[in-house]
């Protein structure tokens, strides 16, 4: 049986007031479960961003609630909530987000500097996650001497590096030729998730859908389907 790691139930989420008033999301509920690796599929503008920053404790809801591991996130003060993304949660960002003055290392550190872990033991972990996602001896460079795809790596390095139970992934491919972008998702599934761990991937890259256990489509705020892709392959 799967255990369920995220439940979302009636997210409302709009921003501005009166004839500028937009909603981004209108009553979207989901479960993702432990063991898969589920997508949030659609256009730009479908909500798609919105609805990954209210999962992940960044973006507060009008209406509804979002469960992680059975714990309300929503109900949690500021504090508690910086502690849920530091120790449940990595992300990792459409763009990478890594700083070009520290080197891999340094960068896949970040996390573990930020739980308070001593300098050279963060350092020595991050080095062996960079080892983990394929970039062994690589530890020392700035991320501008990596290729693309090589800074993706990072960026999961960076995201696991703290063992979380839940991995986000914001367009990981949208900066990616389609093999580089294949490559990337394909080792993400084969090496990172694990019963225990759930992957959450926003993408309209059909590239690699085949990659997924679900899809959930989404349009104008909503998920209008939702279709399960590995038992078909």
């Amino acid at each position: 049986m799967l255990r369920t790691a995220i439940h979302a139930s009636g997210l409302v989420k709009w921003f501005g007031e009166g004839e500028a008033k937009t909603t981004a999301l209108k009553e979207v509920s989901l479960e993702a479960f432990f063991g898969e690796m589920l997508y949030i599929v659609g256009p730009s503008g479908s909500g798609k961003t919105t609805l990954l920053s209210v999962l992940s404790g960044i973006l507060r809801p009008n209406a509804g609630n979002v469960s992680v591991e059975g714990a309300d996130i929503w109900t949690l003060d500021a504090n508690q909530l910086a502690d849920f993304r530091l120790n449940k949660l990595g992300f990792v960002f459409q763009d990478y987000h890594l700083f070009p003055r520290l080197t891999t290392a340094e960068n896949v550190a970040i996390p573990l500097i930020l739980r308070r872990i001593q300098w050279d033991k963060a350092l020595n972990d991050a080095t062996k996650y960079l080892d983990i996602v394929g970039l062994h001896g690589k530890a020392e460079l700035p991320p501008l001497k990596l290729s693309g795809g090589e800074q993706q790596r990072v960026a999961i390095a960076r995201a696991i590096v703290g063992q979380p139970d839940i991995l986000i992934m914001d367009e990981p491919t949208a900066s990616l030729d389609g093999e580089t972008g294949r490559a990337i998702v394909g080792f993400v599934r084969e090496n990172i998730l694990n019963d225990h761990r759930c992957i959450v991937i926003v993408t309209h890259d059909s590239r690699i859908y085949e990659y997924a256990d679900r899809t959930l489509e989404m349009e104008d705020g909503r998920l209008t389907a939702a279709k399960k892709v590995q038992d078909e392959n």
